[in-house]
C-alpha cells in the first residue's frame, strides 16, 4: 500500500456538516436562482418568436392497375426501400429545389433571408470598420440558401415511408408557404424527371426498332436460303421431309417383314402336312380356298351314297365300287389343290422377300440423306435462333415503344410519391415557450447553486473529519525496540500514522550520500588459506560494507516496505536456516500494520515456514509447481499472525523444478491478491532470484553476524545488477513460532 492510500483512508466527509451549508446558505441560493429566472423571463419575453410549420409527403406506387407495364414479379415489390426513401430525403433537400422555392416566392427580398436587405446603420458601421464581414461579398442566392438550410428539416418517420419537411420563420404564413412549395416543387421535379426518362427511351428505341425490324429480316431470309439451299422441306409435325420419309419407310418395312415371315410360316406348315399325308382341314390357307371347299362337299355326298347304298348292297356291287373311285379321286384333287395353295404361299414369300429387299436398300439411301440434314439442321436451328431471338427482341422493343409513346402523347406519368398532409399557418410560436424556459431556468439555477454550495463547504475541509480507526495490538516491532531509540508512533485515530512513524524513528539512512567515497573491498580476490587469513581481518572486511549499504532492524525493514509501496520483498539468508527468521519477522511487522501480507518459504529444509505452520507435512510451492494443487489449498494461514504463508510442499522438488518457469506467473498472481508477498530464498545467489523479481521489489540480505559469507554474498548481488539491497539484522526480536503477548492466532 502506497502511503496516499494510507492518507486518504484517516478522513471522512461529515454528511450533516456538509448538507448543513445548504441551510445556512438558503437565502443566497434562492436570491440566485430567483435573479437567473428573472433574466431567463425577460430574454424569453424578447425573444423573436419563431414559428414551424411540416408537410408529410407518402412515397407510394402512383401508377394504375390498368395502366400499369407488365413489369411481371417486380409488379409486387416496394416502391422504395429504407435507402431509397432516405435518398429521397436528401433530393427534397437539394440546393436545385430550394433555388426554386426561393425564386417562386422571391424570398431574397425579406429581411429574414438576406441580412443585407435591410442592414441597420450600426451594421453597416462595423463593415466599414472591419468589425463584421460584408454580406454583399457573397451571392444574394448563396445567401438565401444558407438561411433557408438553417431553418430547413427534411426527415423520415421511422420504419415508414413517410417524408416530413419542417420549416421554421418569423412569419407564420411563411412557415407555412415553404415547405407546400418545397413539397410541391420535389412532386414537379419529379414528374419532370420522369417525363424526360420516357422521352430518352421513346428517342432510343425507335432507332433500335429500326434496326431490329432490319435485322430480323435478314435474318428469316438466311433461313429461307438455307432451308432451300440444303432441301430441307418441312414436312407434318414441323419436321424435316427426309426425316419424315425415312420413318413412314420404316414402318413399311418392317410391315413387309412381318408379311414375310407369316407367309413362310403358313407355306412351311402346308409342306409338312403334305409331306406327312396327314389331314388338311386343319390349315386355314386350305380350308379358305373356295374350289376345296366345293371338293370337300362333293365328298361329302360321297360318303353319304356309299353310306346309304352300303345298307342294301354289297361292297363288291358296281355302284358302290364306282362311288369309292370317285371319293379317290376327289381326295387327289384336294391334296392337288394343296399343293397348289402351297405354290402360292411360297410366291407370296418370294415376293414379300423382294419387296423388302428394295426397302432396305431405300432405308439405306433415306439413312444417309437423313444424316445429311442432321448435319444441316444443326445450322439451320442457329440461324432460327438467331432469327427468334431478334424477333422477340425486336417486339419486347416495338411494347415497350407503343407504351412510352402513348404516355408521352396522353401525359400520363404519374410520381411515385404524394402530399398527404399539407402545412397549415401555426397559431403560436414553438419558440421561444415562456412558462418551460423559466421553469427550467429555476430549477437549473437552484441546482447549480446546492452543487456549488457542497463543493465549496467539501474542498474548504469544514466537512470532513478524521476517520475512526479500530484498536490493534501494539506492534511487537515496538516492544522490541531498543531503548536508544525513540518508539514508533502506535496506533492512534489520527491522521498519516505511517508518516509520523517513519519521521519518529531516527533509522540509519538507507543509502549514504555523495561523502561516502570507501570503495566496496574485493572480497573474491582474498583467499582464506593464505598464511595471513585471521578471523578478525573478516570482520573487519566486512565493516565498510554495512557502512556502505547500512544496516537496518525489523520495524526499518517494514516502514521501508510500507513507505515505498513495494509489492515484493526479496530476502537472501547466506547464512542459512537461522537467518530465515528475518523474513517471518519482516512479513509479521508488515501484516501487524494492516496490510494483506503472504510469505513464500523457498528455503530447501523449509526454516521459515515451519516455526508459523508447526508442521511440514502441508501442501505448498512444489504441490503448486507439479500442478498437484490450487491456489486455496497451498495458502495457509500464520498461527501467530494476520500473515498468510505458502509453505515448501510436499510434492517431489526434482518434479517442481521442472515447471520454475511458472513462478513468474505465480509471483504476479499472488502480487495482484496481496499487498506484499516476502519471499524467503534461503542461502541463494542473484540467478536464484531474477524469477522472483518485478516491478515494486526490494532486496534484503539477513544478516545475523557480519562475517566474510554475508558480505560475499552481498557483493554478488550488487555486482549482478542489484545495487540497492539491503542489510536487515533480526536484533532484538524473539524467534519465530513463539506466540508473542497481545498478539492473536490468525
Amino acid at each position: 500500500m502506497s502511503g496516499a492510500q494510507s492518507t486518504a483512508a484517516d478522513l471522512d466527509v461529515d454528511l450533516r456538516q456538509l448538507f448543513a451549508s445548504l441551510a445556512r446558505n438558503w437565502l443566497r441560493i434562492v436570491v440566485v436562482a430567483l435573479i437567473v429566472t428573472g433574466l431567463a423571463l425577460v430574454v424569453a419575453w424578447l425573444a423573436t418568436p419563431y414559428y414551424k410549420g411540416a408537410t408529410r409527403l407518402l412515397i407510394e406506387t402512383r401508377e394504375s392497375v390498368f395502366t400499369r407495364p407488365d413489369a411481371g414479379a417486380d409488379t409486387n415489390r416496394p416502391i422504395l426501400d429504407e435507402e431509397g426513401v432516405t435518398s429521397q430525403v436528401e433530393v427534397i433537400s437539394s440546393t436545385d429545389i430550394l433555388k426554386q422555392v426561393a425564386q417562386k416566392l422571391d424570398l431574397a427580398r425579406l429581411p429574414e433571408f438576406d441580412e443585407a436587405a435591410d442592414m441597420s446603420v450600426a451594421e453597416r458601421l462595423m463593415v466599414i470598420a472591419g468589425l463584421k464581414s460584408d454580406p454583399n461579398e457573397v451571392p444574394a442566392d448563396e445567401r438565401v440558401l444558407k438561411k433557408m438550410q438553417e431553418k430547413l428539416n427534411v426527415y423520415r418517420v421511422d420504419k415508414s415511408r413517410v417524408i416530413v419537411i419542417e420549416f421554421s420563420s418569423q412569419d407564420p404564413k411563411l412557415a407555412a408557404e415553404i415547405p407546400n412549395a418545397i413539397a410541391d416543387t420535389y412532386i414537379d421535379v419529379q414528374g419532370n424527371a420522369k417525363l424526360e426518362s420516357n422521352s430518352a427511351a421513346t428517342e432510343w428505341l425507335a432507332p433500335e426498332i429500326a434496326d431490329l425490324s432490319k435485322r430480323v429480316k435478314d435474318a428469316e431470309a438466311k433461313v429461307a436460303a438455307f432451308r432451300a439451299q440444303s432441301d430441307l422441306l418441312m414436312g407434318q409435325n414441323n419436321s424435316v421431309l427426309v426425316t419424315q420419309q425415312l420413318s413412314e419407310l420404316s414402318s413399311e418395312l418392317s410391315r413387309v417383314r412381318a408379311s414375310r415371315a407369316s407367309a413362310e410360316a403358313t407355306a412351311e406348315s402346308v409342306r409338312k402336312a403334305l409331306a406327312a399325308g396327314g389331314s388338311l382341314d386343319s390349315l386355314p390357307e386350305v380350308l379358305s380356298s373356295n374350289l376345296i371347299q366345293r371338293l370337300r362337299e362333293r365328298q361329302v355326298q360321297l360318303q353319304n351314297q356309299i353310306a346309304d347304298l352300303s345298307t342294301t348292297l354289297l361292297d363288291s356291287h358296281p355302284r358302290i365300287r364306282s362311288l369309292r373311285s370317285q371319293l379317290a379321286d376327289l381326295d387327289n384333287q384336294i391334296r392337288r389343290e394343296a399343293e397348289k395353295v402351297l405354290a402360292g404361299l411360297k410366291t407370296e414369300a418370294q415376293t414379300a422377300q423382294a419387296r423388302e429387299n428394295q426397302l432396305v436398300a431405300d432405308l439405306n439411301t433415306l439413312k444417309a440423306e437423313s444424316a445429311r440434314a442432321g448435319e444441316e439442321q444443326v445450322e439451320l436451328n442457329a440461324l432460327e435462333r438467331e432469327a427468334n431471338a431478334q424477333r422477340q427482341l425486336l417486339e419486347s422493343y416495338m411494347t415497350r415503344y407503343r407504351e412510352a409513346s402513348s404516355r408521352e402523347d396522353r401525359n400520363y406519368l404519374p410520381v411515385d410519391a404524394r402530399i398527404f398532409s399539407r402545412a397549415v399557418t401555426p397559431a403560436e410560436p414553438y419558440f421561444p415557450k415562456i412558462l418551460p424556459i423559466v421553469s427550467a431556468a429555476f430549477v437549473a439555477s437552484l441546482l447549480l447553486m446546492a452543487i456549488g454550495t457542497l463543493l465549496a463547504e467539501l474542498f474548504s475541509g469544514r466537512a470532513m473529519r478524521p476517520a475512526a480507526r479500530p484498536m490493534r495490538p501494539e506492534p511487537v516491532a515496538e516492544v522490541a525496540m531498543p531503548a536508544v531509540q525513540e518508539p514508533v508512533a502506535t496506533v492512534a485515530p489520527e491522521p498519516k500514522v505511517v508518516e509520523t512513524a517513519v519521521a519518529a524513528t531516527p533509522a540509519q539512512p538507507l543509502i549514504l550520500e555523495d561523502d561516502v567515497e570507501e570503495p566496496l573491498p574485493d572480497l573474491d580476490s582474498h583467499d582464506p588459506h593464505d598464511g595471513s587469513y585471521e578471523e578478525p581481518e573478516v570482520v573487519a572486511a566486512a565493516a565498510p560494507l554495512r557502512s556502505v549499504l547500512g544496516e537496518i532492524d525489523i520495524a526499518m525493514a517494514a516502514e521501508k516496505l510500507i513507505a515505498g509501496g513495494a509489492a515484493r520483498a526479496i530476502v537472501v539468508s547466506p547464512e542459512g536456516d537461522e537467518a530465515a527468521a528475518t523474513a517471518v519477522l519482516v512479513a509479521r511487522e508488515v501484516a501487524d500494520a494492516g496490510l494483506r501480507v503472504l510469505l513464500l518459504d523457498l528455503t530447501a529444509s523449509g526454516a521459515a515456514s515451519r516455526p508459523m505452520l508447526d508442521s511440514a507435512l502441508l501442501p505448498g510451492i512444489t504441490n503448486l509447481l507439479a500442478s498437484e494443487s490450487q491456489f486455496s489449498d497451498v495458502i495457509h494461514p500464520d498461527h501467530y499472525s494476520d500473515c498468510h504463508v505458502i509453505p515448501v510442499g510436499t510434492a517431489d522438488p526434482a518434479r517442481a523444478m521442472r515447471a520454475a518457469d511458472r513462478l513468474p506467473i505465480i509471483m504476479q498472481s499472488l502480487t495482484t491478491a496481496y499487498d506484499l508477498v516476502v519471499v524467503e530464498c534461503g542461502p541463494t545467489d542473484a540467478q536464484g532470484i531474477r524469477r522472483l523479481v518485478g516491478e515494486g521489489t526490494e532486496v534484503f540480505v539477513s544478516v545475523l553476524e557480519p562475517d566474510d559469507t554475508v558480505a560475499e554474498a552481498a557483493v554478488k548481488l550488487i555486482e549482478n545488477g542489484y545495487p540497492d539491497l539491503t542489510l536487515v539484522t533480526p536484533d532484538g526480536r524473539p524467534t519465530p513460532g513463539t506466540p508473542v503477548p497481545g498478539r492473536s492466532a490468525a
